[in-house]
């Protein structure tokens, strides 16, 4: 871990990434790529010692209410922030301030935060994004070695869910030849019935490559699955999207299942839905209104 300061913190779309880097050690993590241009390693995370105070200085300057996001980078809730709480102190900034907030992760330590998540979601709007990749427990504990199991991310979706707190979940990556099947892509929508998530992203059932991630892959895969590498060279050359040989088959279960089932599958329309801003107190006020003749 290392502290340094920045010149901002939100992007354009208000996004934001409190830390860089992770400890969770999933095997394919698009963001050891070379094009984000880390200059330190991936395990020493650099905690953006500024950022809460940016944070304040932007959310007290904006004209208009919006939603706030993190997690697209790093994991917001890394075994660091039970010690800095910055993720918290972000929530509290936002409760304060009156914006929305989504996050995506992969850790059950977000329930640390229910409190928060709970008085933004009844002011305004919050949603929990969860990725989920395999239904196998022993599969997960080998492809993302030090982070909740896909169990532990289902009881926190059905937590939340109880909370009131709506839920996303990102069916991503699917690996070709490790966890492309139809057994594992229905337990896995399987999990989010249960769960009564609002929706589920999917670009494909495969996972990307590229320089820097991939060498980290397929160093793994040579540890953990011996022969699989020489399997996805011969397959894939040097490709930026692997798509799984089953793909077309998953992709039809996948949304046969979502449709079934009341959950949300467009893309677009999910990102749409976490983009817009919900001010339930005016909501209120304006159907006390309405009952006035």
């Amino acid at each position: 871990m290392h502290f340094k300061n920045v010149k901002g913190i939100l992007s354009s779309t208000n996004g934001m990434n409190l830390y860089r880097g992770c400890l969770h050690g999933c095997i394919y993590c698009d963001s050891r790529s070379e094009c984000y241009c880390m200059d330190h390693d991936f395990e020493d995370v650099e905690v953006k010692a500024n950022a809460l105070e940016l944070l304040e200085n932007n959310l007290k300057r904006k004209r208009s209410k919006c939603m706030l996001a993190t997690g697209s980078m790093s994991d917001p809730y890394i075994p660091l922030e039970n010690e800095l709480k910055h993720v918290r102190k972000a929530l509290e900034l936002a409760y304060k301030y009156g914006f929305g907030f989504t996050l995506i992760t992969k850790s059950n330590r977000v329930l640390r935060d229910l409190d928060l998540l709970t008085a933004i979601n009844n002011k305004t709007k919050c949603v929990v994004q969860m990725t989920l990749t395999t239904c196998d427990e022993n599969l997960c504990k080998k492809i993302e070695p030090n982070v909740s199991t896909t169990k532990e991310r289902v009881a926190v979706l059905k937590n939340l869910h109880e909370a009131g707190i709506p839920t996303v979940v990102w069916l991503c990556p699917i690996l070709p030849f490790i966890n492309d099947t139809k057994e594992n892509i229905k337990g896995i929508l399987d999990y989010c019935i249960e769960a009564k998530v609002y929706g589920i992203i999917c670009f494909g059932m495969g996972v990307t490559l590229r320089k820097g991630n991939r060498e980290y892959f397929y160093q793994q895969l040579d540890h953990l699955f011996p022969g699989m590498k020489e399997k996805y060279i011969k397959t894939y050359g040097v490709k930026y999207q692997l798509n799984s040989p089953n793909n077309n088959e998953l992709m039809q279960l996948f949304h046969q299942t979502c449709q079934a089932n009341g959950i949300v599958h467009d893309n677009n329309q999910i990102f749409d839905y976490l983009k817009k801003y919900e001010n339930k107190h005016e909501n209120i006020q304006l159907s006390l209104f309405d009952d006035i003749e």
